[in-house]
């Protein structure tokens, strides 16, 4: 993901949760194990602002739990749109 956009990487994270409609983590662990199988780890700071963003489009919510820690997950509500996005992303890959 070096070199991604944050469009691009808020992609990847919606793709993921489209995958995994039940996942929620943590910044940590989205970089971790959600964009694991890209070649090159992406900046934590890149993943921020790509959450951030889905956070404002409405895609993704943020919960902070007990332990104080953020954990992020689709807004199930949203689904619609997601699959619309995903699909034109896709499309434009031929």
């Amino acid at each position: 993901m070096h070199g991604l956009t944050r469009s691009q990487v808020a992609r990847a994270i919606l793709d993921y949760l489209y995958q995994h409609p039940d996942a929620q983590d943590t910044l940590a662990g989205i970089a971790e194990w959600w964009l694991a199988d890209d070649e090159v780890k992406t900046r934590t700071v890149t993943i921020k602002e790509a959450l951030d963003e889905l956070i404002e489009q409405g895609f993704v919510l943020a919960q902070k739990g007990q332990d104080l820690q953020i954990r992020y997950r689709m807004n199930e509500q949203r689904l619609k749109d997601i699959e619309a996005l995903l699909k034109q992303a896709h499309d434009e890959k031929g």
